[in-house]
C-alpha cells in the first residue's frame, strides 16, 4: 500500500458533489491525519442538497462547504504544489489537474466515480444515486488509504 500522503486535493467538475463528498469523508474516516482540500474544474454551483443529505446519514457535514475552482483556490493561498496527492474524480478534472501539475512532482490518481447528478426521477432514486457515488469514494479511499481511524482514536469534531 502506498504512504499514507501528508496532503490531499479532491477534484471534480464544480466541486458540488464528488469532491466535497470525498474531503467530508477523509476527514471523517481519517482524522487529521493529513491536510485534506477540494476544489473544482469550475466552481460555479453551491453544494448540491442531495450530496449534503447523503454525507449527514455518515455524520459529514457539507451544509457549509464553500464550492471554488482551482483558479479561485491559488487566488485564496493553496497552491496546488504543496500537495502531495491530487485525486480527480472525473475526467476533466483529471485533465486539469495533470495540466495544472505538470511541472511539479505531485502525484494525480483518477477516481472514476459516477457523477449522480441528473440520475433517478423521484426523490428516493436520486437519493439512492447519490448514495452509490458516496459509496464508491468511501470504498476507494479505505482500498487506498487502509482501514479508518476507530471512533476511539479520531479528533473530536469541531463542527
Amino acid at each position: 500500500m502506498p504512504l499514507f500522503p501528508q496532503s490531499v486535493l479532491f477534484c471534480c467538475d464544480h466541486n458540488s458533489v464528488r469532491s466535497p463528498m470525498a474531503e467530508g469523508l477523509m476527514k471523517k474516516l481519517y482524522g487529521q491525519r493529513c491536510y485534506v482540500q477540494s476544489a473544482g474544474v469550475r466552481g460555479d454551483l453551491d453544494v448540491d442538497g442531495f450530496a449534503i443529505a447523503v454525507s449527514a446519514e455518515m455524520g459529514v457535514e457539507l451544509s457549509r462547504h464553500r464550492s471554488r475552482s482551482f483558479r479561485e483556490m491559488v487566488e485564496w493561498g493553496d497552491d496546488l504544489s504543496s500537495f502531495d496527492l491530487v485525486v480527480a474524480l472525473s475526467p476533466a478534472s483529471q485533465r486539469a489537474a495533470q495540466e495544472l501539475t505538470r511541472y511539479a512532482h505531485i502525484e494525480v490518481e483518477y477516481w472514476p466515480i459516477m457523477d449522480p447528478t441528473g440520475l433517478g426521477e423521484s426523490r428516493s432514486d436520486k437519493l439512492q444515486s447519490y448514495r452509490q457515488t458516496r459509496d464508491q469514494i468511501a470504498t476507494r479511499m479505505i482500498d487506498r488509504f487502509g482501514p479508518p481511524l476507530a471512533e476511539d482514536d479520531a479528533p473530536a469534531s469541531k463542527e
